[in-house]
């Protein structure tokens, strides 16, 4: 499972340790045995712990997510006409030396290395030895996702990615057309994966 969230909350809510878990868009990774974090997070730490105190004094009245050491999400969702300029983010971002990322109705400040979710899904697949999977987003970030799931399947005869976006009324334009299948929302796609396992158990 490849995530935008923390492993520590993912793992909450699945705890089985089969599972592997790649949280913080690909610096963190469970794979059972506990979370380990990309050590080159540790430089940037500082940078994101003040990073989130800065946001609370320029966006007053959104709600600032703190992401462990790794990660700082500011949301707009209860707040949409306080959105931030666009250029009020970028100058929020540079003065810490972070990385922006946008999302649906939030912005996130991370560590600027090369890791997303599409390093992050190519790195799994790598390991797999696997020849179909598939990968499930809504937002911005899972695009590089379905960008190394369709490189994959690319790459050798035989292999089959499909891509799946998860709709709403704000998913990201750019994310449905790259689909290879759009689904009504999360309950859809919980009821499609539910019949999707009760036929491989048939």
């Amino acid at each position: 499972m490849v995530t935008g969230r923390p492993v520590a909350f993912i793992r909450r809510h699945l705890d089985d340790p089969r599972i592997a878990v790649v949280g913080q868009y690909g610096l963190e990774r469970d794979d059972g045995a506990g979370t380990r974090t990309d050590p080159r997070v540790d430089a940037y730490a500082d940078a994101v712990a003040a990073a989130a105190t800065d946001a609370e004094r320029r966006f007053p009245g959104l709600s600032v997510e703190r992401k462990g050491r790794v990660a700082v999400t500011l949301h707009w969702r209860t707040a949409p006409t306080a959105a931030p300029a666009r250029a009020a983010l970028a100058a929020w971002a540079e003065t810490h030396g972070l990385a922006r990322f946008p999302g649906r109705m939030a912005c996130e400040l991370r560590p600027p290395l090369a890791v997303d979710k599409g390093t992050a899904v190519a790195t799994l697949l790598a390991a797999a030895g696997c020849t179909a999977a598939a990968f499930a987003g809504d937002d911005h970030g899972d695009l590089a996702a379905f960008a190394a799931l369709a490189d994959w399947a690319g790459a050798a005869v035989g292999r089959v990615g499909l891509r799946v976006a998860v709709a709403s009324q704000e998913s990201p334009p750019a994310l449905l057309a790259a689909a290879d299948l759009v689904v009504a929302g999360p309950d859809a796609l919980v009821d499609d994966l539910a019949g999707l396992a009760a036929a491989l158990r048939a």
